[in-house]
């Protein structure tokens, strides 16, 4: 065991020089002081060193870091006082994801929906018109927070896509929703994904998807960029 733990040496020497300096000084109130603060080191350096020899270990971190500033001679000393940390030390760094909605399709339509309808538009391209997607959203899931999304390139068609994956209640409900959806004639058997009141697919589905993943790709394939779907990614992802 080395001197810190076994003599609390540094301590005896301040403790000796300090009430030196008080004889010396004739016993001002400042130098009274000081003498003051030497004794209660001395005894926490003693007390220290029998909580080492009793095995309880470092303390510290339980205790108020006290640091005294240098004084002058005949000032009053000063102490900054460093607070313990509250909590754990470890901060909550997941932001509040985008959510998503999976709503059963009612119709689709080839025209834009007409203002009010509560329908999604779905804009007109070069080769194909625009039209209006409903949807159920009573029967639908809404405001769904997602386990995790990812931009990337289809192996199909080498488009853009992002890929979502749910947690696992969602993903019970979600393979409920499509297994109910898989036997309706199109477009029924379709389901919208709607984020920010905006659709961004209304893919169709042949079964009941059990494994809680889905893609999207836009409204029409090809519709995502790269840069677009890695700014999607990073919304709705909460890792993000």
């Amino acid at each position: 065991m080395n001197d810190s733990t076994e003599h609390p040496h540094h301590e005896t020497l301040l403790h000796d020089a300090l009430h030196a300096h008080v004889r010396e000084s004739g016993g001002d109130a400042a130098g009274a002081h000081l003498a003051g603060l030497a004794d209660g080191a001395l005894r926490a350096a003693r007390r220290r060193q029998r909580l080492t020899r009793a095995g309880v270990g470092v303390v510290a971190a339980a205790m108020v870091a006290t640091a005294w500033a240098a004084v002058a001679d005949g000032a009053a000393p000063r102490a900054h006082v460093v607070e313990p940390a509250a909590g754990n030390g470890t901060a909550n760094t997941r932001k509040a994801a985008v959510p998503v909605s999976l709503l059963p399709v009612t119709s689709s339509e080839e025209h834009a929906c007409a203002q009010g309808s509560r329908g999604y538009t779905v804009r007109a391209t070069a080769t194909r018109p625009a039209f209006c997607v409903r949807a159920d959203r009573a029967r639908g899931m809404t405001d769904v927070r997602v386990a995790a999304a990812k931009a990337g390139k289809s192996t199909v068609d080498g488009t853009w896509q992002v890929e979502v994956t749910l947690g696992p209640a969602d993903r019970t409900r979600f393979a409920s929703l499509t297994g109910s959806l898989a036997a309706a004639p199109a477009p029924r058997n379709e389901f919208a994904i709607v984020i920010d009141g905006e659709l961004w697919g209304n893919p169709y589905v042949a079964s009941s998807i059990t494994g809680g993943r889905f893609e999207i790709a836009g409204p029409h394939v090809g519709d995502l960029t790269s840069a677009t779907a890695h700014d999607l990614a990073r919304r709705l992802d909460p890792g993000r």
